[in-house]
């Protein structure tokens, strides 16, 4: 196939509405495979609320308008209302949507923000996004009923998906109703476009049924148009204008400069990674294992305990940070983030939502949780943009440009295992004049790159409905 090779929008630009194609759903197979989905979401639909109800147990945030999910709402049709919907699907995407949602609001100062979501911390950071008149809900399942029942309640005037959530019945909804679908801040690994190709079919439907797709790199470009994406544009990492918690990042400078070491994190751990650390720093020299103030960061907030009890278990002190908020409440500085006094075998639990900005602001290091596994690793741009130094482990096939990228401007050092992350972090603070120039690098790269929400609505047609 001839490489698919788009320039970066680096000006306002806008297009004409892209043409709804329709004639695909007429073919004998793709009905056939449609109706097959069909069932099985149907089937899968009827188990939901109990698989919700279980994760409601850990999570309550699970357990709110349930109805929504499949399509159902207790209120009267709100389809006059003119509606921009944007989908977040969890935390991260949510918090990088601040941009977008912004300048949509420049773009469309007369619309209304949907904002949809699939788990409780991307609803619970989504609330910081609304105005008077928005409304926020759940994505539904993707069954017709619900879909359509989505569609019918809201009929919004278009569609924005934040990255990967591509849902056939949903995009094909979509088209039928004449709300046209963007997928924006696209990225498409190449693990990813191999599993796609596997239901190749169902993948050519959803993606030829979106309007427009803004892809972040070339690479992601090239493999969304091989499964039939319209690929509007090539135009960076929405991530990097994301605006940081100026208090969060204020206390968590505050707390760095009332510690006399140096704070190492483990941020956003994934299951068997919290292990690997700590036999890691198990076989550091105990000189240099007791001159840094650890902490520890879990992906999942429903795995705080079962990590708080691998620590306590392999000989750790725990301190966990909703502990040190009830000392914050007492006093009237939001900046002021009274953490513990520093001990020899304490280990510092992050164990809230919401405070990443602050976990990376007073952290010197941090050690990329989901890369010492095969699971593709975790955005860097917000640890890059508190001026935090990353350490990466081999596992970054869902973030790969920023990685690389991050890597030549001396903001991220890639390391085999966790071992060597281990030392690696130790290395870099011991050199201080070196990991505050990796400090500046790392601001600068972000600065450098931001941007890309103003592109892409740029990108997007202004009257799309």
């Amino acid at each position: 196939m001839k490489p698919l090779v788009l320039p970066l929008c680096t000006n306002s630009c806008s297009t004409k509405r892209p043409k709804l194609q329709v004639s695909y759903l007429l073919s004998a197979r793709r009905r056939l495979v449609l109706l097959s989905y069909q069932i099985v979401m149907r089937a899968l639909q009827l188990v939901l609320p109990i698989k919700l109800a279980k994760r409601a147990r850990q999570e309550p945030g699970y357990a709110w308008h349930v109805s929504a999910r499949m399509g159902r709402y207790s209120g009267p049709s709100v389809s006059h209302h003119p509606w921009m919907w944007v989908h977040a699907v969890s935390l991260g995407e949510t918090r990088a949507s601040a941009a977008l949602v912004a300048a949509l609001r420049v773009a469309h100062p007369h619309a209304k923000l949907l904002l949809t979501h699939g788990t409780a911390t991307g609803m619970q950071a989504g609330k910081d996004l609304l105005r008077d008149g928005d409304q926020q809900t759940w994505l539904p399942w993707d069954s017709a009923s619900a879909v359509n029942g989505f569609l019918k309640h809201y009929k919004p005037r278009f569609g924005v998906l934040m990255e990967t959530e591509v849902w056939p019945q949903l995009c094909l909804s979509c088209v039928a109703q004449q709300v046209p679908l963007f997928v924006v801040n696209a990225r498409m690994s190449q693990r990813s476009l191999e599993k796609a190709q596997r239901l190749v079919t169902l993948s050519h439907m959803a993606f030829g049924a979106v309007a427009g797709v803004v892809a972040q790199t070339n690479d992601d470009a090239q493999r969304l148009a091989v499964l039939g994406a319209n690929v509007l544009g090539v135009v960076g990492n929405i991530k990097f204008d994301m605006q940081l918690n100026d208090v969060q990042v204020a206390s968590g400078v505050n707390a760095a400069q009332r510690t006399d070491k140096p704070i190492v994190m483990l941020a956003s751990s994934r299951s068997g990674e919290e292990v690997l650390w700590l036999q890691a720093v198990a076989q550091l020299p105990v000189a240099q294992r007791d001159a840094v103030q650890w902490m520890l960061v879990p992906r999942h907030p429903q795995r705080v305990d079962e990590v708080d009890g691998l620590l306590r278990q392999a000989g750790w002190q725990v301190s966990k940070r909703s502990q040190w908020q009830a000392t914050d409440r007492l006093h009237t500085d939001p900046t002021r983030c009274h953490v513990p006094a520093p001990d020899i075998r304490s280990v510092w639990l992050g164990d809230t939502l919401g405070e990443m900005a602050m976990y990376y602001a007073m952290s010197q290091v941090a050690v990329l949780g989901g890369s010492f596994e095969p699971l593709g690793g975790q955005n860097l741009i917000e640890a890059a943009a508190c001026g935090c130094v990353v350490v990466a482990g081999p596992h970054t096939f869902n973030f790969v440009q920023a990685t690389e990228q991050a890597i030549q401007a001396q903001a991220c050092v890639r390391v085999e295992n966790m071992a060597g992350a281990v030392k690696m972090a130790v290395e870099l603070v011991s050199n201080e004049k070196g990991l505050q120039d990796r400090s500046k690098a790392a601001k600068a790269w972000i600065e450098n790159h931001r941007g890309a929400a103003v592109r892409t609505v740029g990108l997007l047609p202004h009257s799309p409905a």
